[in-house]
This record gives C-alpha cells, structure tokens and sequence, in this order.
C-alpha cells in the first residue's frame, strides 16, 4: 500500500497558550478529495498552513508525501502542490498573463502552458487586460489558475468558490473531477455544505480546533443515527391508515393523503420494503437524508447530541 499523501499525527498548534489546533489524527490517501467543514477559527486555514510547510506543530508530526512540509529536504517537492489561499491578491498593474508568468517563474515551470490554462478557468479573453479591471469572481478564477500550475500532485483550496456564480462553481468542480481522474489528492475547506456532498470522497467536520468527524458522507450519517424521513402519499388510502398498517413504525407527521415516517439509515430499505408489500396506489414517495449542514450541526453538538469525536476510514 503506497504511503497517504496527506498525513497528521496527533497534530497540535498552539499560539500564546491558545490552542488552535488540538492532537488531530488525519490521513488522505493519494488521489481523494477531502473537504475540511467548520466555522471560522475552526482550525482548517492552520490545517492547511502546516500542510504548506509555513507552521510548525506544537506538537505532532504533519507529514506530505511522507515528508516533513517544514524541512529544507521537502523544498522540491512543494513545486508538485498547488494553493489557492481564501484572500486572493494579485499585483493590480499587471494582467492575468502577466501574473501566471511571474508564478511560473517562481514555481519553476515552463510558460508554454500559460494560456491554456487561463482559457481552462475561462479567462483567456481577460489574459491581457490588467487584474484592477477583474472581478473577485475573476481574481479568484485567476488564483485557481496558478494554483495548476506545474500539474500539482497536491491541492489545497481554501474557500476555492468564494465569488463564483451558479455556472463557474459547476465549472469548478468540473476540473476537480478531472484533477482526481488523473490521481491529484485534493484537500478543500468551503462554507457552502450543500455542494460539497456529491463532489467528494471524504468530509472531515472542524470544531474550536478538534476534528469532530470523518468519513464519506453515508459513513457520517450511518455514525450520527439521524433520522431519515419518507413521505408517502397515496389517493385512495387515507395516510391515517398507512400509519395503521406500519404499526411499530415512527410516524412524525400526517396530514390528508400524506404521512411521514422516520427511521435510522440502516433501515431505510426495510421501511420502503414494507411500505411496497402493501398494496395499495402510492402516488408519491419523497426520502429525505440528514443533509451535510445538519451533520455538520449534529457533531458539533446542536441537536443536543453533544461533542463527540468519531473517526471513519
């Protein structure tokens, strides 16, 4: 088994007795993409600090590729990891071109590719026109730009969609897709949950600097025992009387035609079997998943489930 690409062992940070970052254990295989999930503070820019070789850990050992990020013998190797930082700042007197030269310099790649990449991120009809004249949405795309420069083995994006419409952030996760295809390890932070749970392969939840959760997103629900809800609606049974026939059940809601069951995820399928075998005209079936941002609520302890840490390969 090839060595994980991203590895944090009991890693803690500290400034002035403050604890930022406290005995996490964390690793990514080669080729995943994890989203770091939490509020601000949460730990997740320090995360991806000490992953950059910036910060040393208090304590703990962080490692890249199995190397130490921090030591002079990891400096060839941060050539292969591309970063797009939150707050992205570009030189306002120059234009995007101008910028993915100077990155080039500076990351050591040829700068034949320049273009292409601009017109990959949609910018090759801005590539002369100076940064003062872009938009956030642009800078931002312009920031995910140099960030592949040099075809990164590693990328870490912090907030990478902050100012994008609908259409670039479908365009975005486009080009992560293709970036895991060709076996990048990807590591992302984001405050927009909802479109993070069909884009990645493992969420890991942040909270005051522990990491509360981690695990794909079936794993966390399986872990939290939150409900799921299936609404069944049918026209000539009243839904008094499905609530009959699923004696036993948890019935949360009826209303006409409609009821509402909930039941735990492994027995999802049992309830829909059961509802199947009654024989009567279902019009309707509506199954709702705890959703990201109530797992997300869930482990940080505001469904009155409390702070427990759960960790899932």
């Amino acid at each position: 088994m090839s060595e994980p690409a991203l590895t944090f062992e009991h890693t803690t940070k500290t400034y002035d007795r403050q604890t930022v970052l406290n005995d996490v254990m964390l690793s990514i295989p080669r080729g995943e993409v994890i989203a770091l999930v939490g509020h601000n503070g949460a730990g997740k820019t320090t995360m991806m600090k000490l992953l950059l070789g910036l910060i040393r850990p208090t304590s703990g050992r962080v490692r890249v590729m199995g190397a130490d990020p921090a030591s002079r013998a990891s400096l060839d190797s941060k050539y292969t990891l591309g970063f797009l930082p939150e707050l992205v700042a570009f030189q306002q007197a120059m234009t995007g071109l101008e910028v993915m030269n100077f990155y080039s310099r500076l990351k050591r790649t040829g700068l034949a590719r320049n273009g292409e990449l601009l017109e990959r991120v949609g910018l090759s009809d801005a590539a002369n026109n100076r940064i003062k004249t872009y938009s956030k949405g642009m800078r931002q795309r312009l920031g995910l730009a140099q960030a592949l420069l040099g075809e990164p083995k590693i990328m870490l994006l912090d907030e990478p969609t902050s100012g994008l419409d609908p259409a670039l952030r479908r365009s975005f996760y486009t080009i992560i897709s293709e970036l895991k295809s060709s076996g990048v390890t990807i590591m992302l932070s984001s405050h927009a949950l909802s479109e993070l749970e069909t884009h990645v392969d493992k969420i890991a939840i942040m909270n005051e600097g522990q990491l509360m959760a981690t695990g794909s997103l079936d794993q966390l629900r399986q872990q939290a025992h939150m409900p799921v809800r299936i609404r069944v609606r049918t026209q000539d049974v009243s839904a008094s009387h499905i609530a009959d026939l699923l004696d036993g059940t948890t019935v949360s809601q009826i209303n006409g035609r409609m009821v509402e069951f909930s039941c735990e995820p492994k027995d999802k399928m049992i309830l829909i079997r059961r509802i199947a075998k009654l024989g009567i005209a279902v019009t309707d079936m509506e199954i709702e998943l705890p959703s990201l941002d109530q797992l997300y609520s869930h482990y940080r302890g505001e469904t009155g489930t409390g702070n427990t840490r759960v960790r899932l390969s």
